[in-house]
């Protein structure tokens, strides 16, 4: 505890040196010292955060390898509820959720403590109104599979088990708010400490139930929701038992107020990211049309795991530049908010050319894990070429929606997303896999159009951002949604003459 809050007031806490923007950079020796500072910054935030959402992902993709280790027609049942079912509820849970990431950074910057609580109890009532709502989907998950042509024994088994993973919807609609509520005030070492333990559970718990008891995908659904809870219940006590001081201040009626503007937030960054999860759920759906279907799924599962786990790494990053974006802009700092996208970039597209390089390497094995057949594996092995670049391409676009949630612009994200994936990306995938023969490589190759579309887009408009109004919108929101602004008074004032970087 000591060390977290020695860390945050360096990086984001009170006192006058944190007012000042960064200094202007006039050499390159300048430069190499900043960014040495903002990197160290940038990992506290990141190692964390990846770790936990290693963890966390993990947990359904431990559920998966379980599952794929009964029969191939289990493997694709239990991938398609965690791909296609639970996607849509993680990715609208997670990204209604990420409205917070916005609000409690920006406030956490400009030092309105108080609002974060209050925040986060907003979120509770709206997302779980939005659980109430996505019932229905888990409820008839079969027929809904079976509209959009999925095969018939995938979309019964993919149903019964949909029907069993219902706790952990409800659990998604707690668990969002929670972590962005910890995220902001940099409280990343405890989720991290949270989400291993319950890794840990979760693998014990699957290997009982699922390998030694054989009660099948009735003990993964058992071992996946309690781990969730896990996660949920441990981070409130956390928060409960006084840690978050000044932030948590116990339920408050001013939860109810202002709902329905709040909400339209939080649909705006649902909608932004849940056409990014969507994007590789209709993946699956669509591959679930085509000849062989059952072994095309099971390949293109296998891919959507590990490209999951990948992207779990550069979620880390998301994070870690979404709070600094926030909190930098909060507390009117345009200039080293924009040098902490720079040093961000440089880290994460390291790590994409390592991860490009090793599935190339291990072409041939990296599915042996997931099937004990020969024909996933070798269909697995056919998608490496593609299947790295997705990964490549992956160690960018993550960072830019941690920019985009950082100032607030889900609304904008959300249209990009719509044009580039599901007018350009789905469109020519579905062209190269049908209409050419080509298959899996050609739905995947016509969907990483659409996102190598969308990360130069973005790319674009974050090159162009003048960061200097983006400080001036932040104070504006922060008394918008029921801040004082005394901790940021008047950002114009503090940001005069800090748009220029270098």
């Amino acid at each position: 505890m000591a060390r977290e809050r020695a860390m945050d007031e360096p990086l984001l806490g009170g006192g006058k040196e944190v007012r000042e923007d960064l200094e202007e950079i006039k050499s390159c020796k300048q430069f190499f010292k900043l960014w040495a500072e903002e990197s160290k910054r940038i990992w506290y935030l990141a190692g964390p955060s990846i770790f936990t959402s290693i963890c966390r992902y993990s947990l359904g993709a431990t559920t998966q390898i379980f599952a794929g280790h009964l029969t191939t027609l289990e493997l694709d049942a239990v991938s398609t509820e965690n791909m296609v079912i639970a996607g849509l509820a993680f990715g609208i849970m997670m990204g209604m959720g990420s409205a917070l990431e916005t609000l409690c950074g920006q406030a956490y910057g400009a030092k309105q403590l108080h609002m974060l609580g209050v925040y986060m109890q907003r979120s509770w009532i709206i997302l779980l109104t939005m659980c109430t709502c996505l019932l229905p989907v888990y409820l008839f998950a079969t027929p809904i599979l079976r509209f959009f042509k999925q095969d018939d024994e995938i979309a019964v088994l993919a149903g019964r088990f949909s029907l069993y993973m219902i706790p952990q919807l409800f659990a998604y609609g707690l668990n969002f708010p929670i972590s962005k509520f910890l995220q902001a005030q940099s409280k990343v070492m405890v989720m991290a400490a949270v989400a291993a333990v319950a890794l840990v559970f979760h693998v014990c718990f699957s290997w009982l139930l699922v390998a030694h008891l054989k009660l099948g995908l009735v003990g993964a659904a058992v071992s996946l929701n309690l781990s969730w809870w896990i996660i949920v219940l441990a981070q409130f006590a956390y928060i409960a038992l006084g840690y978050c001081p000044g932030a948590w201040n116990g339920f408050s009626w001013g939860a109810f107020r202002s709902l329905g503007s709040f909400a339209w937030l939080s649909i705006g960054s649902a909608i932004m990211l849940c056409l990014e999860f969507w994007y590789y759920m209709i993946l699956i759906v669509l591959v679930g049309n085509l000849k062989d279907a059952q072994i095309a799924v099971a390949a293109v599962s296998i891919c959507n795991n590990i490209n999951g786990w990948e992207f779990m790494v550069f979620f880390g990053f998301n994070v870690a530049i979404s709070v600094r974006i926030s909190n930098e802009l909060g507390a009117g700092r345009p200039r080293a908010a924009k040098f902490a996208i720079i040093c961000v970039i440089t880290s994460s597209v390291t790590l994409g050319v390592i991860f490009f390089s090793l599935v190339l390497a291990l072409r041939d094995v990296y599915g042996i894990p997931f099937t004990n057949s020969p024909e996933v594996v070798r269909a697995v092995s056919s998608l490496a070429v593609v299947f790295s670049l997705v990964l490549l391409l992956n160690s960018v676009q993550p960072v830019l929606t941690g920019v985009a949630v950082g100032a607030g612009w889900q609304w904008l994200v959300a249209y990009i997303n719509m044009g580039c994936y599901y007018v350009i990306g789905i469109p020519i995938g579905c062209l190269l896999a049908f209409y050419f023969d080509f298959g899996v490589k050609g739905m995947w190759s016509g969907m990483l159009t659409g996102v190598s579309i969308q990360t130069i887009i973005i790319v674009t408009i974050t090159a162009c951002t003048n960061w200097k109004t983006e400080a001036m919108k932040a104070g504006s929101r922060i008394k918008k949604w029921g801040g004082s602004n005394n901790g940021a008074s008047d950002n114009s004032s503090t940001i005069e003459g800090s748009d220029r970087l270098a």
